[in-house]
């Protein structure tokens, strides 16, 4: 099973106000392990870089200016996650502005019935407790100390973690599936069910020898059940 983990960096918090994606960044799973797979770009957002959103990600405009517009890179995007689907954390906001980008360029919007949201889940099973990245990360002690700022690919690669113990943590198993087939050189597909060879049934008849110390052991025992 294929899932791709995605986050983005923004100039602000909505793109009906014109605001844009200024990096984008996707981490592939496979029977919910990375494979070591991704896709990251920066953009630029041909508009300034409020002064708010600087301090959160870092990236200034004069970084992004010489960075692909986001139409450039919508097509190798959209054959990375091809249909398979798609692990956000706050899924409402990362979707809303890809969306918006997507149909700047000329795509479909992404429906978000393909979307696992992370923060949902994480709502659902610690009810009233934090539920961003961070306090997620504290939570099932995964090492965010190199997160000074926020980051698309970072962010992606530390959401892969959460998700996974979101949902139950790692199975050795499907462990040693996705290590043997990336080692291998592809994608941790599950593989096909091995076909076992049957062997031929073996007889369980008494020998000669057994009934007849059976017989004997039954003689001996007088009033025995089995002559009733």
């Amino acid at each position: 099973m294929r899932e791709l983990v995605v986050d983005t960096e923004t100039t602000g918090l909505d793109p009906v106000a014109g605001h844009r994606v200024v990096e984008l960044a996707c981490v592939e799973l496979v029977n919910h392990l990375p494979t070591g797979r991704s896709f990251q770009s920066y953009l630029n957002p041909q508009r300034d870089m409020p002064t708010d959103a600087f301090a959160v990600h870092g990236l200034s405009a004069e970084f992004l200016a010489d960075k692909p517009v986001f139409g450039s890179v919508a097509a190798g995007f959209l054959e990375f996650i091809a249909g398979d689907p798609l692990v956000i954390h706050n899924a409402e906001f990362d979707l809303k502005f890809l969306n918006a980008e997507l149909g700047l360029a000329g795509h479909a919007a992404l429906p978000f019935t393909r979307v696992v949201d992370t923060l949902a889940l994480a709502r659902r099973r610690f009810p009233g407790a934090p539920a961003s990245l961070d306090a997620l990360c504290k939570r099932f002690e995964i090492d965010n100390a190199h997160r000074e700022k926020h980051g698309a690919l970072l962010d992606a690669e530390l959401l892969a973690q959460v998700y996974i113990e979101l949902i139950g943590g790692r199975q050795p198993g499907l462990e040693l599936t996705a290590v043997a087939a990336v080692a291998a050189g592809g994608a941790a597909a599950p593989g096909p069910a091995q076909r076992r060879g049957t062997r031929p049934p073996r007889s369980h008849a008494p020998s000669t020898e057994e009934l007849a110390a059976h017989e004997a052991f039954v003689a001996a025992l007088g009033d025995a059940i089995w002559r009733k």
